[in-house]
């Protein structure tokens, strides 16, 4: 016969078990979501910033090239910042420009200029997750980091580059996204990101991005000196090498235009 005390017991057990997993998983998804907005509190209110930017792309040959950047931004406190990217060498990429306008709700709107056609192309929402200028780094790499934009679960600390780290995942919201989900180490002592690892859309480990030599600026803000996006899946890697990190220059929003990429030289 049928134990009904058995499965009686078995089932409220089954319950029990059910209604804990699903409390640690909020849990972890409150404490992760609290940790990210921590991270973009302690990174608000720098106003406007520039660099200039080495990239180092390397093949799995090792070989190398080359090209030099100018990178400025600016921050939006309603809405997520606005940035260009402008090549200054090569000579075959000089003036080509990339500029970003990152939201916290729906897709952000990109723009790529290409001199030697003297127009203007738009980034689709559908092509984000394509190779930026042939880098590792995607179109949606170089928007800001927005909160919103993802749902969290929180997976503990872990070192990374020898810091105790909080270690969190990230689902993102767009649909159009290359990625599954990112792990983001960012460390205790100054909410700083140390590593990103980003899995594509079957959840197997695509690249990891690490940044290192951060120093502090003005008021308390850091930056980093390098960024190391590697590719798992093709043994390729581009290195960001950051100088002359300037901030509060004046930029506007007339510096961020479609318009104003035309005129860059």
């Amino acid at each position: 016969m049928l134990n009904l005390r058995k499965l009686t017991h078995c089932t409220l057990l089954s319950a029990v078990m059910l209604c804990a997993h699903g409390v640690l998983a909020m849990e972890g998804a409150q404490k992760g979501l609290e940790i990210s907005k921590e991270y973009k509190s302690r990174d608000t209110g720098w106003g406007d910033s520039s660099s200039e930017i080495k990239m180092i792309l390397r093949n799995t040959e090792g070989q190398e090239s080359i090209r030099k950047i100018t990178f400025n931004t600016l921050e939006q406190l309603s809405d997520g910042d606005k940035s260009l990217t402008v090549f200054v060498e090569p000579y075959d990429l000089k003036g080509t420009a990339f500029l970003s306008f990152s939201h916290p709700v729906g897709a952000d709107d990109q723009w790529l200029y290409l001199p030697a056609l003297k127009r203007v192309k738009r980034i689709s929402s559908s092509n984000k997750s394509g190779p930026f200028m042939g880098s590792e780094f995607a179109y949606e790499d170089l928007s800001s980091f927005e909160v919103q934009k993802y749902t969290y679960n929180y997976l503990g600390e872990e070192e990374a580059n020898g810091l105790q780290s909080h270690k969190i995942e990230q689902f993102p919201v767009d649909e159009n996204s290359g990625y599954k989900r990112r792990i983001v180490w960012i460390d205790k002592e100054a909410y700083r990101i140390q590593k990103i690892e980003f899995y594509d859309r079957k959840d197997a480990l695509l690249k990891t991005l690490t940044y290192s030599g951060y120093n502090k600026y003005i008021e308390g803000f850091w930056r980093p000196d390098n960024a190391k996006m590697v590719n798992h899946q093709s043994g390729k890697s581009t290195v960001l090498e950051f100088y002359n990190y300037q901030f509060r220059e004046g930029l506007s929003d007339s510096d961020f235009s479609q318009s104003s990429l035309k005129r860059l030289r």
